[in-house]
């Protein structure tokens, strides 16, 4: 997944921090994700979801609202209006770069503002909601005990989730305005209800009510024992899962993820443990490769040295090779330490280079060494002694020992 900043004009006038996550290749829909009340665009649900969006070839837009994260304006001066303003400028900012959104994605009530802000915008074809309530003024219960101060005074700070904000009476009469039923029963788009039913902030009844008033196409799926923040990574991986394979049928793109979707079982299968090669375009390079009786797929050179390039050239599946066996040395050794990995990434290049003893092989010619290079990425809340030890555990990975230690090869004629 490639990551870039992308700021915005806001419904006021400042600038909305958010980032552009995008696929390897082209990008076949857009989707917009909104955060829920006073979180940021870097919340695991959304990094998640983004992560697999990507792999199915989609863009994914999140940002931090209106005097969160690193967005600009304050907080104490956004409503829930504000909040639906916002999604029309990340919208109308998407649309100037020629990527407009298909799919809208909104947890808690930045999912409630998903549902007001998608029926009144062109071109959205689905949107999700995450434990999202049925109505805005739902989020009161979050400071009951500050109303009466907040209608005396017209603000009051509040303690949410460990940090201090400030709530206006203008966002508490905003909220009590907003009537979902008829946006929500005139949305025009599919619909996705996701909730967890011992949701304890937003209760499951509030998916009922979403689910009654929408018309179909909708679905209904469950978070099972997922808290309201979806924190644990197995529970927003499931989400992200589920929404990938549910939006492809809406959006008219493949639902299988590129990086889920099995190869093809080979034409010519081999014996399991067998890697059989065989030459397909005698006036070229292109192989057909059979692993086992399992997954097909092609070799091959690229156009400048006569090949068709229609598959990788054995060097870049030696490098991918080592790649992958990194990837999933590290993803073992985390999965056991229960460790905060939630991404990893490995680059390899490969280059020769002379001989540092200057040694020449049996033509006088200056021998080379084949060097691997890794560029690893590791994402995830680790500190310094987890990250240095990842990478200690990278060179454990059977593909590097192979490589860097002497091997022997045994050849044998057939037939």
């Amino acid at each position: 997944m490639k990551t870039e900043s992308f700021t915005f004009t806001g419904h006021d006038g400042g600038e909305l921090a958010g980032r552009l996550d995008l696929p390897e290749g082209p990008v076949r829909a857009t989707a917009l994700f909104a955060h829920c009340f006073t979180c940021s665009k870097n919340i695991l649900p959304a990094r998640r979801i983004a992560a697999r969006l990507t792999e199915a070839g989609l863009a994914v837009l999140r940002f931090d609202f209106t005097g969160l994260g690193q967005s600009e304006g304050e907080f104490a001066d956004t409503t829930f209006a504000s909040n639906i303003g916002d999604l029309h400028a990340a919208a109308e900012a998407l649309a100037a770069r020629g990527m407009a959104p298909s799919l809208m994605i909104g947890h808690s009530l930045g999912g409630t503002a998903v549902l007001k802000a998608a029926a009144a915008l062109d071109g959205i074809k689905a949107v999700v909601t995450l434990g999202s309530p049925a109505a805005p003024n739902h989020v009161t219960h979050n400071f009951a005990r500050r109303l009466e101060e907040i209608e005396r005074n017209g603000v009051a700070e509040v303690d949410l989730g460990g940090r201090k904000f400030n709530i206006s009476k203008a966002f508490l009469d905003d909220i009590q305005e907003h009537d979902l039923t008829a946006a929500i029963h005139g949305l025009g788009a599919a619909l996705l209800v996701m909730h967890a039913p011992r949701d304890m902030v937003v209760g499951i009844d509030n998916a009922a009510e979403i689910f009654k008033a929408a018309r179909h196409p909708k679905s209904f799926v469950t978070l099972g024992d997922a808290d309201h923040m979806i924190s644990r990574s197995e529970d927003a991986e499931y989400a992200a899962t589920v929404i990938a394979a549910w939006a492809g049928r809406y959006l008219g793109i493949d639902r299988a993820a590129p990086a889920t979707r099995a190869m093809p079982a080979p034409a010519d299968p081999a014996p399991e443990g067998t890697v059989r090669v065989r030459e397909i375009d005698p006036e070229g390079f292109t192989q057909e490769i059979a692993n086992g009786p399992w997954h097909g797929f092609i070799g091959d050179e690229p156009e400048e040295v006569g090949g068709g390039n229609k598959g990788p050239n054995p060097y870049a599946l030696l490098k991918a090779a080592l790649g992958t066996c990194t990837s999933m040395t590290m993803r073992m050794y985390a999965r056991v330490k229960k460790w905060p990995v939630t991404g990893i990434s490995v680059d390899v290049t490969h280059r020769k280079e002379p001989a540092a003893d200057g040694a020449k092989d049996d033509r006088g010619r200056p021998l080379k060494v084949d060097v691997f290079t890794r560029r690893i990425t590791l994402e995830g809340d680790l500190d310094d002694g987890q990250r240095a030890r990842l990478i200690e555990i990278a060179d454990r990975c059977p593909v590097h020992l192979t490589l860097h230690r002497a091997s022997r090869i045994e050849t044998e004629v057939a037939g």
